[in-house]
């Protein structure tokens, strides 16, 4: 047979990354956290008409444990930041954010205390969604842009994850 073998037909060959991969780009299951009016847009994403269903993201889930994608929505205030990154360190690595709308990723229109310029202030966002607010379309149009980043990741990047800032420290919940 010489020095070249042939694979033999009826097996596939491929790497472990890009099996792992392609089962998270095809299953994310995002997190229900809606703020202000783009959650409607979010929950408009889920009707048949959109048909979020082609990324296996039909079923938004309520806690963050089962989880791997979080969708921030609206604007984001003093008292919610500790909260949404009390819910971001409860998600299992690995996991990815979307900031959808202008309120979530660089505070809208509202220039002033009580709203945070960027939920990228707090924790690390993966694609922002323009618009205020964004339309259904956007919100996919993103989800496609997460797969694309999900299937060139390495399984070996998520094992070595820092130790995530407490929620206390960015405000205690006292105030």
């Amino acid at each position: 047979m010489g020095i070249e073998e042939k694979v033999p037909e009826g097996i596939l060959t491929t790497s472990l990354d890009s099996v792992i991969n392609w089962g998270r780009a095809n299953s994310t299951w995002p997190l229900l956290f809606g703020l202000a009016c783009c959650a409607m847009e979010m929950i408009a994403t889920g009707t048949a008409r959109h048909d979020i269903a082609r990324y296996g993201s039909e079923l938004f889930r309520a806690s963050p444990r089962q989880a791997d994608l979080m969708i921030v929505s609206g604007r984001v205030s003093n008292k919610m930041a500790p909260v949404i990154k009390r819910i971001y360190d409860q998600m299992l690595a690995p996991k990815w954010v979307i900031a959808m709308g202008i309120c979530a990723s660089a505070g809208g229109p509202f220039n002033n205390y009580a709203i945070i310029q960027g939920v990228d202030k707090i924790i690390p966002v993966d694609v922002y969604v323009p618009g205020c607010p964004p339309r259904p379309e956007s919100l996919l149009y993103a989800m496609d842009l997460l797969r694309a980043k999900q299937r060139g990741e390495s399984v070996g990047a998520w094992r070595n994850v820092e130790e995530p800032v407490a929620a206390d420290e960015i405000m205690p919940l006292g105030v």
